[in-house]
């Protein structure tokens, strides 16, 4: 079995042409932009009553790490929303104002474009693809903390993106979440309206009995005071049902306050200064070993073949 030794004049050719390569993707890596990302921290509130019974128990079960059905609110599909097509497609249309770099060292440039111009796709479909893997979403299931982040070749355009997000998502929230109080105080207007109109047929019903006959309570006719109590009756009755129904109201509205979910956030879009890309480090690395293992491999083809086929079976 021959054996395999390596000598350092073997480990010279592997060291030169892995330190070449290494130059040539440093040279390289210069060349790509750097990208920024912008982080957000969102931490949405539950619109639940903190008094209420319900309130309370899922509080205490959380405490104890105990998830009861009806815990999670509208918040849980906050990032499926901003993962949407809704949202990539709101954010194309988005104008931004930022500098960006064409390269590591190149001059900074002044840009006004909506997002669909930056990301340069090809159709609707390409371009709301790449808005999904410029912005990003998470949501931590126990602290239920809302992670937003964007990655760009520019610090401002990132985080633009970001704190637009914010606003999107909240419009969202608040225009097209439909809410069980939203619906109670829809009914509780139309209802006092029609109340408010049969008051006033009420009233105008009684005052024109009254024209005629102002003392009917005294009159010696049965048929006219009992006419003028039912009317006087109707009209108290309408009275008294304008005013329930506008207590009911004032509450719906309310409720449909309180219903709403609220967007805490923690820590806006900020403005990266350090990049998060690429790793030019990690390609340099990389390109080194791949290029020293190759070169190895190839000058020490004939070892290697030996040592990997010249096998005595009866020591296998």
């Amino acid at each position: 079995m021959p054996t395999l030794s390596i000598c350092i004049s073997s480990i010279k050719g592997p060291v030169k042409w892995g330190g070449v390569a290494a130059l040539l993707a440093a040279l390289l890596s210069l060349a790509l932009p750097d990208r920024y990302r912008s982080v957000a921290r969102i931490l949405p509130v539950e619109a639940k009553p903190p008094g209420s019974g319900l309130g309370q128990l899922i509080s205490t079960a959380a405490a104890f790490g105990v998830n009861l059905p009806g815990q999670e609110g509208a918040e849980g599909n906050y990032a499926d929303i901003l993962a949407s097509r809704w949202m990539a497609e709101s954010l194309l249309k988005e104008r931004f104002r930022f500098q960006v770099r064409s390269w590591k060292f190149g001059a900074e440039r002044a840009m006004d474009q909506t997002l669909s111009e930056y990301l340069d796709a090809r159709n609707p479909d390409d371009a709301a693809r790449k808005v999904q893997a410029v912005l990003a979403a998470s949501r931590d299931t126990k602290s239920k903390i809302l992670l937003i982040s964007a990655e760009t070749r520019s610090p401002e355009l990132s985080q633009q993106i970001v704190r637009k997000a914010e606003a999107l998502l909240e419009e969202f929230v608040h225009k097209k979440g439909r809410t069980r109080g939203g619906a109670q105080a829809a009914f509780a207007e139309a209802r006092l309206a029609e109340a408010r109109d049969e008051l006033a047929q009420a009233q105008e019903a009684f005052r024109t009995f009254l024209n005629v006959n102002r003392n009917y309570a005294t009159s010696s006719d049965p048929s006219i005071r009992i006419t003028g109590a039912g009317l006087e009756a109707e009209w108290k009755l309408r009275t008294q049902m304008v005013m329930t129904l506008s207590m009911n109201r004032e509450q719906a509205l309310l409720e449909e306050k309180n219903d709403l979910p609220i967007l805490n956030v923690m820590d806006p879009g900020n403005l990266p200064v350090e990049k998060s890309g690429p790793a030019r480090s990690r390609m340099v690395l990389v390109a080194f070993f791949l290029a020293g293992l190759g070169v190895f491999a190839w000058e020490n083809r004939s070892l290697i073949r030996n040592f990997t086929t010249d096998v005595d079976p009866d020591n296998v």
